[in-house]
């Protein structure tokens, strides 16, 4: 083959499809409800470009690393559109169709998404995740197709899980507790963070890969945080060692095929003095009052303003960190957050059977003051038709999470 005979893009079943995360009706029951939106919206195609909407319709979950990916869905077809350096995996792991571009001529990921787009008079897209250069890479690849930016309702159609996820998400729960019984049984005095958080890792990744052996083994992670540390819930884990009277942030995630869930807990290394404990406590009743918030027909900022309102007659308001709870799903530190379901003041969402969302409170006293740290747990719900289901086991509170020095 010459320089000039190589192709733009091509298929290649290279081996057979794999056990995706949830059933071939799963999948066509996700695409029947989005082609319902792009019918309701006059789309002939929908042009998905995120991972957590790749994996979502198709069940695969790129790694970009500089190069562009895609969900093409038509009325009738569901494509992917991978790299050539990704091989044949993509089409293994994915839902319908694959497409692979090659990197020999410049806009060959265009040529392949445009062959799949046809003749489509218009083309929805997520608007938050595209950028102005490759909204103009669109138009001039595409042509004179009308574009419309139907982010926010494909959104909302992720925030209602089904049977299948949340069974799946409960699964992550019951790993999150595994990695968490890891962590307090790894904590000593004179332990770095590092090496907390590894033993928390390595029990979650052990887990999955016994309870989950179909799904991709990638992306579980701890965070685990020591006095100073403790103030920002997404700090780092450091090379720190661990002192007597610590106090500490327990952070799992396991990451299950694009699913992400998580436990946080405050623990103390020897009895805390009682301005910390105090401060904790206070943490604690925020974290069981937004528990018995959380209900069908409540609001994300109604829910906000009853913790609020505990905050401020304990002088605390002002220590408090960010909002109290997020939905989950197909979502990482990196890619997929649900803006729609996060229980903040400007968020007015109604809850409703189907979601999943979490409750967080965290206060962070800097340091000068009476029980400086960060402080904060963490519960998964599940919103049901009659019942609250709460599928997190680890305990919290100072009963449970003062270690030993």
């Amino acid at each position: 083959m010459s320089q000039n005979q190589r192709p733009e893009f091509f298929e290649l079943q290279n081996g057979s499809k794999v056990k995706l995360p949830f059933s071939d009706t799963e999948y066509e029951t996700r695409l029947g409800k989005l082609r319902a939106l792009m019918a309701d919206s006059d789309v002939d195609a929908m042009l998905l470009t995120s991972m957590h909407n790749i994996a979502y319709y198709s069940g695969f979950l790129y790694c970009s690393f500089g190069r562009p990916y895609a969900c093409v869905i038509t009325a009738e077809r569901c494509v992917t559109v991978s790299a050539n350096i990704d091989g044949g995996q993509p089409w293994r792991r994915c839902y319908g169709e694959n497409l692979i571009y090659t990197d020999w001529k410049r806009n060959n990921y265009w040529r392949a998404v445009k062959t799949v787009v046809a003749n489509a008079r218009s083309v929805g897209i997520e608007g938050d995740h595209m950028t102005l250069a490759t909204r103009q890479l669109l138009t001039d690849m595409l042509g004179a197709v009308e574009v419309r930016d139907l982010n926010q309702a494909v959104m909302g159609l992720r925030m209602i899980k089904s049977a299948e996820e949340v069974e799946l998400i409960k699964g992550g729960a019951r790993t999150a507790d595994i990695g968490g019984e890891a962590i307090r049984d790894a904590i000593r005095v004179g332990t770095r963070e590092i090496d907390v958080a590894m033993a928390g890792r390595d029990a979650m990744e052990l887990e999955i890969s016994r309870v989950f052996p179909d799904s991709e083994l990638r992306d579980s992670w701890v965070w685990f945080q020591s006095g100073l540390n403790t103030d920002g819930a997404h700090n780092p884990v450091t090379t720190r060692c661990l002192e007597a009277g610590d106090i500490l942030s327990l952070n799992t995630f396991p990451m299950i095929s694009g699913y992400y869930t998580a436990l946080e807990r405050t623990l103390f290394v020897g009895e805390p003095d009682a301005a910390s404990l105090e401060i904790w406590q206070a943490n604690v009743d925020a974290h069981e009052l937004g528990l018995s918030l959380i209900k069908p027909g409540a609001t994300c900022s109604g829910i906000c303003y009853e913790i609020n309102r505990l905050f401020e007659e304990r002088n605390l308001l002002q220590y408090r960190s960010f909002g109290y709870g997020h939905s989950f799903g197909v979502l990482s530190h990196y890619y997929g957050r649900e803006a729609g379901l996060e229980l903040r003041e400007d968020i007015d969402t109604v809850l409703e059977p189907g979601m999943v969302v979490s409750m967080e409170p965290m206060l962070t006293l800097p340091l000068g003051l009476p029980g400086a740290g960060g402080y904060r747990e963490h519960d998964i719900l599940v919103i049901g038709e009659d019942a609250v289901e709460n599928i997190t086991g680890f305990p919290y509170g100072p009963e449970h999470n003062i270690i030993a020095a």
